[in-house]
């Protein structure tokens, strides 16, 4: 009997990420980028002319965009992972910005990727909805706001989990914003500013509270 949806939830990771960046300035950020791209966790980072996140590959996947979010082509050879100088171990979380929180959830689903929950807030701008997935050790965040335009789901940012946070802020300098408590209890946060180049939102966390 086929495996339903629900049961392949656990077994589908983020493999790859291709993005739209200067990997020059990810070098200068402190990532360690070879000419084949960069290792973080076990997320393969790969470098092209433009900007923002152009695509993605999961395992197990296929070729099948998920709601218009676009499949990257596959990377060849191999990359080995870090250390990066900046600290950064694995990517934390990816997010995704969709106008309809229920299609894109559907549409996941169908490729066997279950919601696990649901946030709501009242922002300025106002209503915002975000629905939280798992893939292996990143976790996708999609969000629903008003200010999100029609059309397929897209690609926004990326928050990497670094070790030492504080000591990632000195590497950045005045390329990284203040920083601050993060939604998550025992946790910190700081943006990387569009000063560093990096050509995507980027954002740095510190690691799971110990328990």
């Amino acid at each position: 009997m086929p495996e339903s949806p629900r049961a392949l939830t656990t077994l589908t990771s983020l493999e790859q990420l291709t993005l739209g960046a200067d990997p020059e300035a990810w070098r200068r950020a402190g990532f360690d980028v070879g000419q084949e791209g960069a290792r973080i966790g076990g997320v393969r980072l790969q470098f092209e002319p433009g900007e923002s996140i152009l695509g993605w590959r999961l395992d197990p996947g296929g070729e099948t965009a998920i709601d218009g979010l676009p499949v990257a082509a596959p990377a060849h050879g191999d990359v080995p992972g870090g250390p990066h100088p900046n600290g950064a171990i694995r990517i934390d979380h990816l997010v995704v910005f969709t106008p309809d929180l229920e299609r894109t959830t559907g549409s996941l689903e169908e490729a066997g990727i279950e919601r696990r929950r649901v946030r709501e807030a009242e922002t300025g701008d106002g209503p915002l909805r975000q629905g939280f997935f798992r893939l292996g050790e990143v976790i996708l965040e999609v969000v629903e706001h008003a200010r999100v335009e029609p059309g397929p789901a897209r690609f926004w940012g990326i928050t990497f989990t670094v070790a030492d946070l504080d000591a990632s802020a000195q590497l950045f300098g005045d390329r990284l914003g203040s920083i601050r408590d993060a939604v998550q209890p025992g946790r910190r946060i700081a943006t990387v500013r569009r000063e560093a180049g990096l050509g995507l939102p980027v954002a740095l966390i510190s690691p799971p509270a110990q328990r």
